[in-house]
């Protein structure tokens, strides 16, 4: 019984409490594209004849 009355006392209170400064979440991303194209022959002579339009 003595056990029990002595656990009892070490059972705390957990206190949570919000900061007093604001979080900072600093991110570094970097992002990289890409771009692969491919025109038929016939479309491609027709580009290069006609690049003005473009």
């Amino acid at each position: 019984m003595l056990l029990t009355i002595g656990t009892m006392g070490l059972g705390g209170c957990v206190q949570v409490s919000a900061p007093d400064k604001p979080i900072e979440i600093n991110l570094n991303i970097r992002i990289q594209q890409e771009v692969v194209y491919r025109i038929d022959g016939d479309a491609k002579k027709l580009i290069e004849q006609n690049g003005s339009i473009f």
